[in-house]
């Protein structure tokens, strides 16, 4: 069975810890380096990842993670959302926009609300309008029937 392994650029983001430690963890023989990907990403052993991550994982999450890491749009959402409900916004704002970038319409969705709360992002109404409008355009039902109120509240004399 091959080893399960995670890119080092999302090593850093579910753990916090930089680029710099994960290299020198390598260089020390603490770590060992999987393989390159076939995007010739540096690639570390879920293994040695996952006692470094802010929340509990299981192995679905697992599965979820390593598809959002090979830029999987429903794994990006569904990683974001697991984030997001585990109070970690911020990594859960960067695989919603990895998402969202992938035309991915709920991660779209999130981030309006995102930038519509100011949550760990500036508000922005204008970003949060964009964010809904798009994800309402590919079909994201929360967001049609969020735009669609917006439009009858304009009606209102």
């Amino acid at each position: 069975m091959k080893q399960q392994s995670v890119s080092m650029d999302t090593a850093v983001v579910v753990t916090g810890r930089s680029r710099r430690t994960w290299w020198r963890r390598i260089a020390d023989g603490s770590i060992l380096r999987a393989d390159h990907d076939e995007r010739g990403r540096t690639m570390i052993s879920w293994a040695d990842v996952a006692p470094h991550i802010c929340i509990p994982m299981n192995s679905e999450d697992l599965e979820f993670l390593i598809r959002a890491d090979g830029g999987d749009a429903d794994g990006q959402n569904d990683i974001g959302q697991l984030f997001s409900l585990a109070g970690k916004h911020e990594i859960a704002f960067f695989w919603l926009t990895q998402a969202a970038h992938n035309n991915h319409a709920d991660a779209m969705q999130w981030l309006a609300r995102y930038y519509l709360a100011g949550e760990t992002v500036p508000k922005d109404e204008n970003l949060a309008l964009m964010w809904l409008a798009k994800s309402a355009a590919r079909g994201g039902h929360i967001a049609r029937e969020q735009m669609r109120t917006l439009r009858s509240i304009r009606a209102l004399p």
